[in-house]
């Protein structure tokens, strides 16, 4: 995308409100409205308890032995949490939404530098990118999850906005008049950034970063001609700045454990991504609808963006356009996993910073040039904020089949969630149509990022404490904490996310039970292991009701 020659748009205090609250409650809105989830939150964040509790910030352990699947960044923040005297979930959580804040105001300087604008309309990038990135599904989802993933994508940005920042200084991507005046100084300072950003993304999932950032910055360079432009970022202060940041982490971590090196770097890195060694195997194709769920509720904007890169294309202009740039930094990580044998959603994060900047660059684009597309992009969203309000009202509709898994008060209040998101969905749309028609994009964005506020604010405030039980270990083991015999808890077949959710809780790991095992025993199972529990005469306790879909809390043989 070329530079931008905007009208200047209406200022008003309204914009940086409408931001602020989209990123508080977005990205900070009730961190723990849900317990930790999955196999990963609670074991990481088990590490990061250990270290605080032990001051070991070395070597990363789980339930007292040395772990290497991750370096240390992540347990490092999370430690602090806990040294603060956080609640447990905000101290695991918390990093990963000051991350995505970092990565939401470095695409947002970079809106403004390439594109200009007035920073405070939303019909202006500076301010309609952050917004975007922010109200994103990817965004909101991972910036409250306690994983490496949002501070490895919040690094890349960082070290990609430096690096984007060093070009322009050296002519190889275009500013905006307002920016090119400044575009060449602090150049020093910024490779240092680069080194020193691209350090954070080694120590948050290792040598991934280097690929991701240098792999995007090589194709750029190879496309454009632009090699002595891209080598400037491998500078000495660069590297040295890289060097200080990444690397006494991995010495002293080496020094300490032997097998280190081996075991991260061949078993997590090579062989993760060379082989289905970790069973995440997936098809190549996996990523594209990855993408497109991820972009939510902002879809519908990467039609203007390939339409935006054809009319570049057909121009011969895009050599020199910083939109390419960005479309290299977000599709290299897209095409990179998708080579690899295992396959997470959580790997293409780093590409929905950029993918965000250009949907917004785009959007605005479309509002200024061409009205039937503007009303087209409009009607999609209004389209996809209805079938996501659907969704909710369908959601609800099913969880009350499932009354006896609810209390009844929060089974009621599901069913009106659901009502009230069709019936908001409604007003929605045609608010998006009307504005839509008025060429005003200021209100486009507005509604869109109130709409996600609202279902965020929802979520937070009704669904997921519902869900808790469902999906967290966390009050089963408030509920059993009081338990006279702490020492006869097992688990029995239970799936790693509850045996490593119940061991956070329980702050020590349970026992899986043995039939041979002939004292009584409180058990925590499945409906297939309760099964196996009464044909073997075991079970005697009158708790045989599921309380989380296929977790079952069956009583003792003995009554204590």
């Amino acid at each position: 995308m070329s530079e931008i020659n905007t009208t200047k748009p209406r200022r008003t205090p309204i914009a940086l409100l409408v931001l602020g609250v989209a990123v508080l409650v977005c990205l900070f809105g009730n961190l723990g409205a849900l317990g930790l989830v999955g196999p990963d939150e609670p074991r990481y964040v088990w590490i990061a308890r250990a270290m605080a509790e032990t001051g070991d910030w070395v070597t990363p352990r789980l339930y007292g032995s040395p772990w290497f699947e991750k370096p240390v960044l992540y347990y490092w923040c999370a430690a602090l949490g806990f040294l603060a005297h956080l609640p447990v979930e905000w101290a695991a959580r918390l990093p990963s939404a000051l991350a995505a804040l970092a990565a939401a105001v470095a695409i947002g300087i970079l809106a403004r530098k390439h594109y200009g604008g007035d920073a405070s309309s939303l019909s202006s990038p500076a301010l309609l990118t952050p917004v975007l990135f922010s109200t994103s599904v990817a965004a909101i989802g991972f910036a409250r999850s306690a994983t490496p993933d949002m501070l490895f994508s919040s690094a890349i940005a960082l070290a990609m906005a430096s690096a984007a920042a060093v070009f322009r200084g050296a002519g190889g991507l275009r500013t905006a008049p307002s920016a090119a005046s400044n575009a060449s100084r602090g150049d020093t300072l910024l490779l240092v950034l680069f080194g020193a950003f691209l350090g954070l993304g080694v120590l948050a999932k290792g040598p991934a970063a280097i690929i991701l950032a240098g792999g995007a910055i090589g194709v750029w360079a190879l496309a454009t001609n632009h090699w002595r432009v891209a080598l400037r970022v491998a500078h000495p202060s660069a590297i040295a700045a890289f060097c200080v940041v990444a690397l006494p982490w991995y010495v002293l971590c080496a020094i300490r454990n032997p097998d280190f090196l081996h075991v991260f770097i061949l078993q997590h890195n090579f062989e993760r991504y060379l082989t289905p060694l970790y069973q995440h195997r997936q098809p190549f194709w996996f990523f594209g609808p990855i993408v497109l769920l991820a972009l939510l509720p902002w879809t519908v904007l990467l039609w203007p963006v390939a339409e935006e890169g054809l009319r570049l294309w057909r121009e011969k202009s895009w050599r020199d356009s910083p939109g390419f740039f960005f479309a290299c930094w977000a599709v290299f990580p897209v095409a990179f996993f998708s080579l690899s044998q295992s396959k997470l959603p959580g790997y293409i994060l780093p590409a929905i910073p950029p993918l965000a900047l250009l949907c917004a660059v785009s959007l605005q684009r479309a509002f200024q040039r061409n009205h039937t597309l503007a009303v087209g992009l409009t009607v999609g969203l209004a389209g996809t904020w209805a079938v996501l309000a659907s969704g909710a009202f369908f959601f609800a509709r099913r969880t009350t089949e499932r009354a006896d898994l609810l209390a009844d008060d929060s089974l009621h209040a599901l069913l009106v969630l659901g009502y009230v998101a069709l019936g908001a969905a409604i007003l929605i749309a045609a608010g998006l149509i009307f504005a839509g028609f008025r060429q005003r994009l200021d209100w486009v964005a507005g509604l869109c990022a109130v709409s996600a506020i609202l279902a965020v604010e929802a979520a937070n405030i009704r669904v997921l404490p519902a869900l808790d039980s469902f999906y967290s270990a966390r009050p089963h083991a408030a509920f059993m904490r009081g338990d006279q015999h702490p020492e006869r808890i097992f688990t029995y077949h239970l799936s790693r996310s509850w045996d490593y959710g119940l061991a956070f809780y329980f702050h020590r790991e349970l026992p899986e039970w043995s039939p041979a095992d002939p004292d009584a025993a409180l058990v925590l199972t499945t409906p297939g292991g309760l099964a196996q529990m009464k044909e073997l005469g075991r079970f005697s306790g009158n708790l045989d009701e599921p309380y989380v879909g296929v977790l079952y809390v069956p009583a003792n043989r003995v009554p204590r």
